[in-house]
């Protein structure tokens, strides 16, 4: 089962016509990853905190289908697709409604905190991220 967020569009995600601008995608996306590790208890702050790495972004794929607009009431659902040694790899689909409007591809990397050179994800998180 996908992790599904939802998220009100404000005026300060828009353009001037009123419609998403597109790097906000983006930062709805953020969010609603960050939700969703939180709710397979494996948040950030826990593994920064506990095993001194994080997951930095290595690649986005986004596929806008339509526009999302203002006072929209948008729903972002979140699946880990593949869990490999020191990589995640999610997909992202924004909905309003049933009507499909972007799809987001993309590949975490695990990274020490200390110097952001690439590390393993510890068993522990692995785990439950593969659940």
């Amino acid at each position: 089962m996908p992790h599904e967020y939802t998220a009100r569009v404000y005026y300060q995600d828009t353009d001037a016509g009123g419609i998403v601008y597109h790097a906000n995608y983006l930062a709805f996306a953020e969010r609603a990853r960050t939700e969703a590790l939180r709710a397979m208890g494996a948040p950030h702050a826990q593994m920064v905190e506990e095993c001194g790495v994080m997951f930095v972004v290595r690649r986005v794929n986004l596929h806008y289908q339509r526009p999302a607009r203002l006072e929209d009431v948008i729903r972002i659902e979140t699946r880990i697709t593949e869990v490999n040694g020191a990589s995640v790899t999610l997909r992202q689909h924004f909905w309003r409604d049933k009507e499909s409007l972007a799809v987001l591809e993309l590949g975490l990397a695990c990274a020490r905190v200390a110097d952001g050179k690439a590390a393993r994800i510890p068993v522990e998180w692995a785990k439950r991220l593969k659940r």
